[in-house]
């Protein structure tokens, strides 16, 4: 049942569907297939799109667009039959000015039916270059009389969109007055929305367009308001629940270690440090989410946060994905720290024997202020005297229980997730909604922009030379394939291929490593290190080194074809580059299909901002294909859209966070119904009620 539902056992929204007229053993068991049990889940089982049959004008028909026309036969029929039991039948329609052929695939009996100059109506697909219509239904006459939009619902087994109307209907009849609705008056005000049963009715049997978009406006705000009630409901109990540490930091030291800094913080920076720093001083854990495209200088703002800590006298530590980059930060970080007494360590799997008897030793004395490390940082010999603050570098590398495990290795410390991947502020609302979130949305001055370009397969050659010349330079370069063998579904460049080519064409002048996934972890490593030592000059790769790996004398980046990936993921290839002090290029290698390849590749030629990529991106290929198929994060909405009702996502995130933060929502019997979606959504115990 719909958590919005207030439980009342004699309500008709909670009796069986089989208590409906046509409902017997077999179509009750095609509803409980789709979550339909009771009356309420079978009006509340929303239709995801529309069928749209209003007439519509050719001049101003999209191609591919599904159309329904008005029209004359002017021509016979045309039958023909191919294949087993195969036809396609063609008729010429006149249709105001244009003379449009309309194909019939398998209705071999329709020739016996259409006759010259009979008026019909068809829907289909329209073909624009050629004129033509692939119709799937068709009727005799006008379309008046008929329904101009039908709900299409999602459907399971023999179960048809027809019977489920039907049995709607019938639940909505004997449930009228029975529908509560649990948004607050004063919001259904302030909005003009439609009242729940009304919406109902109307999203189910919409007698117009107008009406049909307020009630889908009703649905959509109530929606993100009921999920983003649960997401603020959930940010505030862990807020005000864990008692964590307040770090006192010494304001007048900080100051002097940022002034002692090589370059100024930009205004971006200075932003999120002061959000990081209230966090911190305050009594409860800090749970933020800090975003920051590739070069922005995420690694600064830790390193700070981590010495306002040690001045309150806390230890920190910093986990990150692979063992390069960990001993990248702790090379780093000693440069920063060592002049002024702060002690840093590393932690990693190669770390054994009394070297890390050792260093665990110290570590609990208190001894080492700031350890950093993989994984390993996890493992239950690693005790922290006083651990104050967490940072786990590419958050989303680490599974949950392991961020976990390294938050309980102090009293509640403060937690700061760090990522590089531009996530769109559309999905860092419904993902990390019950984390604060910090953008550093500035590159630091005096940093070059990586040029870009897209070259077709035919101009391989003249890319070759283009990175003989930068090797000539003493420079480096990265070629990146989707995949490590060679596949018989996918044309596209592997990286085993692409490694053997290039070590002939480069033979007895450069040396080409090659890395993708199935290598073992040492081995990955080993080349890694290779190639950040300059052993090797040519890395041939797949998507392995996106993250966490810190290369400054690598100049180009040649992406083979560069249409199958994302352009978030483009982003993220493409930022391994850049990091030195030369002119860096990204050759994106690629002959896109359709229009949607193409633009992404022109984007990424346009921008180098993960941000603005991030949301093209996302209104490319949805949220799902965003994150990827195995992301968990994401609800599921069944009429809201993340990406094209973000406005409408904003305003009921504000408002389900002012609501939450009054007083009355948790004392006042108007709000009961919104307190109950929170029970039934395990955010509150029903005894948090009384």
């Amino acid at each position: 049942m719909d958590s919005h539902l207030i439980k009342n056992d004699h309500s008709p929204l909670n009796q069986s569907v089989t208590s409906l007229n046509g409902v017997g053993e077999e179509t009750a068991q095609q509803l409980v297939d789709m979550g339909i049990v009771t009356i309420g889940d079978l009006i509340n089982y929303l239709p995801y799109r529309y069928d749209d049959f209003r007439v519509k004008d050719l001049t101003e028909a999209a191609h591919e667009e599904r159309v329904t026309v008005e029209g004359r036969v002017h021509s016979e029929p045309a039958l023909q039959f191919f294949g087993k039991r195969k036809s396609r039948l063609s008729v010429r329609l006149l249709a105001g000015p244009h003379s449009v052929k309309v194909t019939f695939f398998n209705q071999p009996y329709l020739k016996k039916k259409l006759n010259l100059n009979d008026s019909i109506t068809v829907t289909g697909k329209w073909d624009r270059h050629r004129q033509m219509i692939t119709a799937q239904t068709y009727k005799l006459g006008s379309k008046q009389d008929a329904e101009e939009f039908t709900p299409v619902y999602p459907l399971r087994g023999a179960m048809t969109n027809r019977t489920l109307k039907k049995l709607i209907q019938q639940g909505l009849d004997r449930c009228t007055g029975a529908i509560i609705d649990s948004l607050p008056v004063e919001l259904r005000e302030q909005y003009r929305l439609m009242n729940r049963q009304d919406g109902l009715y109307t999203m189910h049997f919409p007698k117009s367009l107008e009406d049909m978009k307020q009630a889908r406006r009703r649905f959509v705000y109530e929606e993100f308001f009921y999920f983003q009630l649960k997401m603020q409901a959930l940010r505030k109990f862990e807020r005000e629940q864990s008692h964590g540490v307040s770090i006192q930091y010494v304001e007048e030291d900080v100051t002097a270690f940022i002034d002692s800094l090589p370059f100024p913080l930009t205004n971006a920076q200075q932003r999120v440090m002061n959000e990081i720093f209230l966090d911190m001083k305050s009594p409860h854990r800090m749970n933020r989410l800090l975003q920051g495209d590739v070069g922005s200088g995420k690694t600064v703002v830790a390193a700070i946060a981590l010495f306002g800590a040690i001045t309150a006298g806390f230890q920190g530590a910093l986990m990150v994905p692979t063992e390069i980059l960990a001993e990248q930060h702790a090379e780093s970080l000693n440069e920063l720290f060592s002049p002024i007494g702060v002690t840093v360590a590393l932690l990693t799997s190669s770390v054994k024997g009394k070297k890390r008897a050792l260093l665990l030793q110290k570590l609990a004395a208190g001894e080492i202020d700031i350890l950093i490390g993989t994984h390993a940082l996890i493992q239950g010999e690693v005790d922290f005297k006083r651990l104050g603050l967490v940072i786990t570098d590419e958050q989303h590398r680490f599974g949950v229980n392991q961020r976990r495990v390294l938050r309980e290795k102090g009293e509640n410390p403060d937690v700061l997730f760090m990522t590089a991947t531009p996530i769109p502020r559309t999905l860092a609302i419904t993902v990390f909604g019950e984390m604060d979130v910090s953008i550093i949305d500035e590159m630091p001055a005096g940093r070059k922009p990586i040029e870009t370009y897209w070259a077709k397969e035919n101009m391989l050659d003249r890319i070759l030379v283009f990175m003989e010349k930068e090797l000539k330079q003493g420079r480096q370069t990265y070629v990146i394939c989707p995949l490590i063998e060679e596949s018989d579904k996918l044309d596209v460049q592997n990286a085993i291929d692409v490694h053997m080519q290039l070590e002939q064409y480069f033979f007895g002048r450069y040396k080409v490593g090659l890395m993708h996934g199935r290598l073992h972890s040492d081995d990955k490593e080993e080349v890694m290190k290779s190639f950040s030592e300059n052993e090797l000059q040519i890395l041939v790769s797949t998507t392995v080194v996106e993250v966490g790996v810190n290369v400054p004398n690598a100049s180009l980046m040649v992406i083979y074809d560069a249409e199958r990936f994302g352009l978030s993921q483009l982003h993220q290839l493409r930022g391994r580059v850049g990091r030195g002090s030369d002119q860096s290029y990204c050759i994106l290698l690629a002959d896109p299909k359709n229009e949607v390849g193409k633009e992404r590749m022109k984007i990424m030629t346009e921008t180098n901002d993960g941000f603005v990529l991030s949301e093209k991106d996302l209104e490319l290929r949805g949220p799902g294909d965003f994150f990827g198929r195995k992301q968990s994060g994401l609800p599921e909405f069944r009429v809201a859209d993340m990406v094209h009702d973000y406005r409408a996502l904003e305003v009921a995130r504000d408002d389900a966070h002012q609501l939450i933060e009054r007083p009355e929502f948790w004392t006042e019997d108007r709000f009961e119904p919104l307190r109950i979606h929170l029970v039934n959504e395990g955010v509150l115990g029903g005894s948090k009620l009384d």
